[in-house]
């Protein structure tokens, strides 16, 4: 992980909205749809190199492949691991709706949460493990390193991460009906996944670990559990992140936590002071959480007595990703500075909240071209705290 005396560097969590003829292809290749296999390759491969160049050309200096040939964070490992089953398993009943808890505390804000609701993620069959969980399956893992590779090489990129699913959040999205029992579960899909965590890092690229099963499960997964009760989850998922990357320096990982990447009350979000000391053990040196939306903001000042390792990277969200509000640079500068005091300047590198295309939509909860504004005066932002920090 590249650092800078010199200078506050820039980046952010990952994902980033789709174009529309990208989408409609993904959209195909999930259902068993697309008809040629090549054309889509092709324009994914395109769809990277123009989202990496933007990001270098909007001052983000590590960059991401902005997740363009899949269509969610967590749902693409059914091409890559095996046995997937999608639908209903045979004896299984459907899964229960899983309600984030504060939505449900605002009853009509959650029956417009439903209202909205539309596309592939209502619609399309959830994907299950029907078997012993292995990765299956390295060609579109491949295809994505090889397009990052040739992007960032054109492009002049500083540096280049990838995201990769925790074990502990596909436990949600990619359910269990094999091992029946959780904590197998979870530490078969870690073996399985360490192959992608391994490619990534030894393809030349930061790893990247989106985990909000440390965060956002405990208001929806896990929320009949007491906070004591959660906190022994995200230590047992904590512990399998840090088996499956037991051959990768700390230095060249990261990990994202999360509480929901939506717009809502987030009154039940868990503060990250809790989790605090569970981050602290996971092996990934580079820690991204939210600072930037209203429920998270203040948190800045939970980590000024925090135990923070002097490995440890602060990568805090400066600027909001569920909102088109283009935030003021000077804000953004106040933001950095305020963790700047607690580790230093080059402990600390600005970032997103979280992704900006978490789940491909038709419609961006954020317009593609805000988010490119955003992306620039979070670059404007960090040379004002650099001279203010100098």
């Amino acid at each position: 992980m590249k650092l800078s005396t010199d200078r506050i560097l820039t980046s952010h969590v990952g994902s980033l909205p789709r174009p529309a003829d990208l989408y409609d292809l993904l959209i195909q290749e999930d259902q068993g749809r697309l008809t040629d296999r090549t054309a889509f390759d092709a324009r994914v491969a395109q769809a990277v190199e123009d989202a990496v160049r933007q990001q270098v050309d909007c001052g983000v200096d590590v960059v991401s492949d902005g997740e363009m040939g899949k269509l969610a964070y967590t749902f693409y490992v059914k091409h890559r691991l095996a046995p997937i089953h999608e639908g209903d398993p045979v004896g299984e009943e459907p899964p229960k709706e899983i309600v984030n808890a504060d939505q449900a505390d605002y009853p009509d804000f959650l029956e417009q949460v439903r209202k909205a609701r539309s596309g592939w993620a209502t619609s399309f069959a959830r994907p299950w493990v029907s078997g012993p969980v292995t990765y299956a399956n390295r060609e579109p893992l491949e295809k994505d390193l090889a397009n990052l590779k040739a992007a960032t090489e054109s492009s002049g990129a500083t540096e280049a991460f990838m995201n990769s699913a925790s074990p502990g959040v596909l436990s949600k999205f990619v359910p269990d009906a094999y091992y029946r029992d959780e904590d197998a579960y979870i530490e078969a899909v870690a073996n399985a996944m360490q192959v992608e965590y391994e490619a990534i890092h030894k393809a030349g690229f930061l790893l990247q670990i989106d985990c909000p099963d440390f965060g956002s499960a405990r208001h929806n997964q896990y929320h009949h559990l007491t906070d004591d009760e959660f906190l022994k989850i995200a230590e047992r998922n904590m512990e399998a992140v840090n088996a499956a990357t037991a051959n990768i320096p700390p230095e060249d990982m990261r990990l994202h936590i999360c509480w929901g990447n939506y717009e809502g009350p987030h009154t039940r979000d868990l503060p990250i002071a809790k989790i605090w000391p569970v981050l602290m053990r996971a092996r990934p040196a580079g820690i991204l959480f939210e600072g930037a939306n209203p429920r998270h903001e203040h948190e800045w000042e939970d980590l000024k007595d925090a135990t923070i390792p002097d490995h440890k990277v602060l990568i805090p969200g400066v600027i909001d990703s569920t909102s088109n509000f283009v935030e003021h640079p000077r804000l953004i500068a106040q933001r950095l500075c305020r963790y700047a005091d607690i580790v230093g300047m080059e402990r600390v590198i600005a970032s997103s909240d979280c992704g900006f295309g978490t789940f491909a939509k038709e419609v961006p909860q954020v317009a593609t071209s805000i988010v490119w504004a955003k992306f620039r005066a979070m670059a404007e932002g960090a040379a004002i705290a650099t001279e203010r920090l100098k």
